[in-house]
């Protein structure tokens, strides 16, 4: 089982995605940023990690939204997804092709990787 850890960052109505490289397993696919939790880490030590090296931005985790396990072909994933705020920087692309800010009613009109599905039907209610 691989932990994985999102950040569930929103502002306003909306709340960011960004679409993975189309080099990286599920290609251009779109999820909420985020990555593996590195040995001897805490899941917000992970977080905080992950969207400096993702998107150049200082993050504080509010806590777990939800976690789930999906079992993809090639991996099975425990995702802990946190609400989170920006505390400094603005987020600039350094992993990921695109970063969108969309609401709930725009979910339809992107792939997303499919342990993310649990997560946007949340967001839907």
């Amino acid at each position: 089982m691989t932990e994985v850890v999102a950040a569930l960052i929103r502002e306003g109505e909306r709340f960011m995605i960004c679409q993975r490289p189309a080099h990286k397993a599920r290609g251009l696919l779109w999820e909420f940023v985020g990555g593996k939790i590195e040995p001897g880490e805490t899941g917000e030590q992970a977080l905080a990690r992950e969207c400096r090296e993702e998107l150049d931005v200082d993050v504080a985790a509010d806590g777990v939204f939800t976690q789930i396990v999906h079992e993809y072909p090639d991996l099975t994933i425990r995702l802990t997804v946190y609400n989170a705020h920006i505390v400094s920087g603005t987020p600039r692309l350094l992993e990921h092709a695109d970063l969108r800010w969309i609401t709930p009613a725009e979910i339809p009109l992107y792939p997303f990787c499919p342990a993310d599905t649990p997560v946007l039907e949340m967001l839907c209610i």
